[in-house]
């Protein structure tokens, strides 16, 4: 069974809203930089969002930047994406990931080797 618990996938249609969760079992989240992740049909997974748990200071790819956001609840070690104006576009399966360190996000970061740990994954769909 896998350490992270997501939740808050569905079908919506353009323009409306959504908020993802991932809950961490058996670890602090606080101990790791924080990465969401989508892969849609056919393509290469690529990471969204990070949540640099170095400093608090947060990363998103541009295709998402100024509608998605990372946030961390540390006393419910739960990790959160509000996802506004949703696109087309943005249909496809996310996932939350945890980084081996507390390092500061970056775009080589989130391509990089070291998100080892990974929730299940959540549907999102965005269709008129």
């Amino acid at each position: 069974q896998s350490q992270f618990v997501e939740s808050g996938g569905g079908l919506v249609q353009p323009g409306e809203s959504l908020r993802l969760s991932c809950s961490a079992s058996g670890f602090t989240l606080d101990a790791h930089t924080i990465g969401w992740f989508r892969q849609a049909p056919g393509k290469e997974r690529e990471g969204v969002a990070c949540f640099s748990s170095s400093d608090g200071s947060t990363y998103y790819q541009d295709s998402v930047k100024g509608r998605f956001t990372i946030s961390r609840d540390n006393a419910k070690n739960t990790v959160w994406l509000q996802m506004n104006s949703l696109k087309p576009e943005d249909t496809a399966r996310y996932y939350c990931a945890t980084h081996n360190r507390r390092v500061r996000c970056n775009d080589s970061v989130l391509r990089g080797p070291d998100f080892a740990r990974w929730g299940q994954g959540t549907q999102v769909t965005v269709s008129s």
